[in-house]
Parts: C-alpha cells; sequence; structure tokens
C-alpha cells in the first residue's frame, strides 16, 4: 500500500530526530536526549499531524527557536547548528534546576548574624539526594569538555555533591581529610586551611596515592565566603603537580573576598548560588545569567 504524503513527512521527521538523539547520546549525555525523545513518544501515541507540528513547535521552543510553521527544512537548518541549540537547552535546563537550590535556601536556610548562612537541613548535616543529584549534574554539564579525571573536595560537606558530579562524569572522587586517621598518617601532600566561620584552622591531608601529575582535578566546595578551602585544595594541587580545570561552588557568598581572591588566579568558577547579601534575615541573590 502506498504511503500518505502525510505518513511520509511523519516517518522522516522521525528519521531526523532519531538522527539527531544518536548524535547527542555520546556527546552530551542521555538525559538531554531522554527529555528530547518525549516529545517523539506522545506524538507517536498520538498520530496526528495538527499534534505532531504542536509537538515540534515545543521542541524548536526548547531549543531557542521560535518557528511559524514546523517544516522538515527547518529541522534539517536546526540540525546543522545542533550542537548550539542543545547546549542552549542545556544551560537553560541547569539554570531551572539551580533554582531549586534558591527556592530551597530561602525556604531551609537560616541567616544567622551578618555573614553566616545555616543549612544544614539538606546540605550540611542532613543531605537532600536529590538534590544534591541535581547539581552534580549541572557541575558536570558545566564542565563536561574540560577533561577531568578526578574531583577533589574537603570533608565533609563537599563530598555529596562530589560524588553526584563523579557519578555524572564517570571520574573518582578523593576528598581531603580534616581527622587524622590511623590509617592515612605517611605519603601525604597537607595543608593548613582557616574556616572563618569556626574560628579554628584544620590541616587537611590526601594521600599521594590518589594525586598526581597526570590529574586534572575539579575542585568542589560547599561554600565559598574567604576562599581558604579552596585555596588549601589548589596548594595540595601544587604539590602534587595536579592540573586544575575548575572550580564548583554551592553556595557563594558573593560579598566576601573568596571569589575575587580565586578569579585573580585564572580559575574558571561556577557558582550554583550567589549570595549578594543578607539584609533583615533575608537571603539576597546576585541576579546573574547561569549565575557564573
Amino acid at each position: 500500500m502506498r504511503k500518505s504524503k502525510k505518513l511520509l513527512t511523519f516517518e522522516i521527521k522521525k528519521s531526523i530526530f532519531n538522527t539527531t538523539l544518536t548524535y547527542i547520546m555520546p556527546k552530551y549525555g542521555w538525559q538531554v536526549s531522554t527529555q528530547y525523545r518525549k516529545f517523539w513518544t506522545i506524538s507517536k501515541e498520538i498520530k496526528k499531524r495538527t499534534e505532531f507540528n504542536r509537538i515540534w513547535r515545543s521542541f524548536f521552543l526548547c531549543l531557542g527557536k521560535k518557528p511559524s510553521r514546523v517544516k522538515e527544512t527547518s529541522f534539517l537548518l536546526c540540525k546543522k547548528k545542533r550542537t548550539i541549540f542543545i547546549k542552549k537547552a542545556y544551560k537553560r535546563e541547569g539554570r531551572m534546576k539551580m533554582k531549586l537550590l534558591e527556592e530551597r535556601i530561602l525556604k531551609d536556610g537560616v541567616v544567622l548574624g551578618k555573614d553566616v548562612l545555616k543549612v544544614d537541613s539538606f546540605l550540611n548535616h542532613q543531605i537532600d539526594p536529590v538534590l544534591m543529584q541535581a547539581m552534580g549534574d549541572e557541575f558536570a554539564r558545566y564542565f563536561s569538555d574540560k577533561g577531568i579525571t578526578k574531583i577533589l573536595t574537603v570533608e565533609t560537606s563537599g563530598i555529596a555533591p562530589s560524588v553526584f558530579a563523579g557519578l555524572a562524569l564517570g571520574v573518582p572522587v578523593v576528598f581531603a581529610r580534616k581527622h587524622k586517621s590511623l590509617t592515612l598518617t605517611d605519603n601525604l601532600y597537607t595543608t593548613s586551611v582557616y574556616s572563618f566561620t569556626k574560628d579554628t584552622t584544620n590541616e587537611i591531608a590526601i594521600s599521594r596515592n590518589y594525586l598526581d601529575s597526570n590529574d586534572h582535578v575539579l575542585l568542589i566546595d560547599d561554600f565559598l565566603a574567604n576562599g581558604q578551602a579552596a585555596k588549601g585544595l589548589v596548594d595540595i594541587c601544587e604539590q602534587a603537580e595536579a592540573s586544575i580545570a575548575g572550580i564548583g561552588i554551592v553556595i557563594e557568598k558573593s560579598f566576601q573576598s573568596g571569589r575575587k581572591d580565586l578569579e585573580k588566579l585564572e580559575f574558571d568558577i561556577l557558582s550554583l548560588a550567589r549570595i549578594r547579601a543578607f539584609e533583615d534575615g533575608v537571603v539576597k541573590f546576585v541576579e546573574e545569567e547561569g549565575n557564573k
């Protein structure tokens, strides 16, 4: 039986879409592919031309385009520039995920004094795994093309987002110990880190077995205030002669000097939530695209 023009058009679009997914999946990860695949799945179930066009309009809008009509030629044009559009869509998805973090800070964060934020209900004591996974995915998305071989953090609050980032990137996570261990006594990289919040100085250590000059490292920490923990990790990487791909921060207090100090060292920094100020016990965020 000869296929109708509508059905043939439908199958052409299916072929183009599946080809694009085949390209996206190995390069940008399966999650974004799964998200876009739903447009084909829905339209396949309905099998109506008008509904099919509506679904494809949604797909274009997700990629940042505003087509007047959905045509095979339009999507072929989009296909040629798919890398740009997919990156735009991924960035938008990342901003949406990090809005969840900002909303959680506003809901459950407690401001103490002029410069302390308590987030022990989801990060520093009790951990929200769903939120940690979203943050890990965003770190992985941003640093995906950096050739990272290892993630480095400081115990304990930096471990959870680091593990999810490591899972998304497929690399191991090493955390610097603050406390002495009977099994970690020699062959160490060590440095001192001062905590303004606790008003104490800790010596952090990492085994030389797990960091060397072949590593290209992503540093992750829960807070960036004066930058002492991040600088400590930088010092350890310098001792190991490991290169640094970038620095990922969960919550940055932009009104303190940490970011400026690290930017002077020309590091690529991604902060998922940037706090401009604490005003009358309320958190005010930096209004900046992507929170970079």
